[in-house]
């Protein structure tokens, strides 16, 4: 069994992968560009990818190919229907990351309220110390509790997220991005009501044509002084032309993991704002635990085991 591994690189080099070996002879790509991926993957017939793209044309020169993993949960890296009709298998893994993601929604929802940024440099350049003063409460900043905290799309990790702030005290709604408004434990609100009324806002939605945009000039008008915007979900769900404009434009905070395109470009003005204090961006890490990249190995040797015994 010939097994090809597009992008090792995005697992880390720290995640053991030796246990691959045992399904056939694997070889390892530390990353693959567009140019290079039929080449390597014409003869495989197990490919394992997070972000390659695995097109029709290809997957038709690739004959050998029975079993495409994708190293993630978004699937959209491969044509879905194509693999379909060519009797080619597709499995991702879901679910491994709900808790390293879950932490990081609150990691960068704690570093914007609680002015970490500027705490450490005040500290780290002797302002603390020379002033005489036992603290430095210079910048304000308030606890997550009794704060409402709003969550755009209350999937798996959108839940999670709710039952956190809850135990720190926040009042959750959440809104709905596909239409669909179940019961919940929490309130629903329409996204302008939600972004109104929320101190906080976390973004657990996946990226599709709902959600494309969703957060842009017009609505963002609609956060309230002071208000935090995190997206752990998908970089295109917010405008990022927009966010740049309105974080320079008045005191509202944003934590994001996510953009459009990754990396980051130069030329994203996110990258020139003013008031960087206001921003804090993390290179789409929340996924990536020590724990969850394990538990995402262990999903992937799950799916080709299930698959090479029917």
């Amino acid at each position: 069994m010939k097994i090809v591994l597009l992008d090792a690189k995005t697992l880390g080099e720290d995640l053991d992968i030796s246990v691959l070996d045992q399904f056939g002879d694997l070889t390892l790509y530390q990353t693959t560009s567009k140019e290079e991926t039929l080449e390597r993957i014409k003869d495989a017939q197990i490919v394992l990818t997070n972000k390659v793209l695995i097109t029709r044309e290809m997957m038709q020169e690739a004959e050998a190919l029975k079993l495409i993993c994708i190293t993630a949960t978004g699937m959209n890296n491969v044509d879905l229907e194509a693999a379909k009709e060519q009797n080619i298998t597709v499995k991702n893994v879901a679910g491994y990351s709900t808790k390293s993601v879950v932490q990081h929604t609150f990691a960068l929802t704690l570093y914007l309220m609680e002015k970490m940024a500027y705490y450490d440099h005040v500290v780290k350049s002797g302002k603390w110390s020379s002033s005489g003063l036992f603290t430095d409460v210079s910048r304000p900043f308030s606890e997550i509790s009794g704060k409402k905290w709003g969550i755009i799309g209350l999937g798996s990790i959108g839940r999670e997220v709710a039952a956190v702030a809850a135990a720190f005290g926040a009042e959750v709604s959440y809104t709905s991005t596909s239409g669909n408004i179940r019961e919940e434990a929490y309130p629903h609100e329409d996204l302008e009501t939600l972004l109104s009324n929320c101190d906080i806002i976390s973004i657990h939605a996946p990226l599709n044509a709902q959600t494309e945009n969703l957060i842009n000039k017009e609505n963002l008008l609609f956060l309230k002084k002071g208000a935090v915007l995190i997206n752990v979900g998908r970089g295109s769900i917010i405008n990022e032309t927009d966010l740049a404009a309105e974080l320079d434009r008045r005191e509202i905070y944003a934590g994001l993991d996510v953009l459009t395109p990754e990396p980051i470009e130069e030329k994203n003005p996110l990258m020139k704002i003013r008031h960087q204090e206001r921003l804090l961006i993390t290179p789409h890490i929340a996924w990536a635990s020590i724990e969850a990249r394990r538990k995402l190995l262990e999903g992937i040797v799950k799916n080709i085991e299930t698959f090479l015994h029917g």
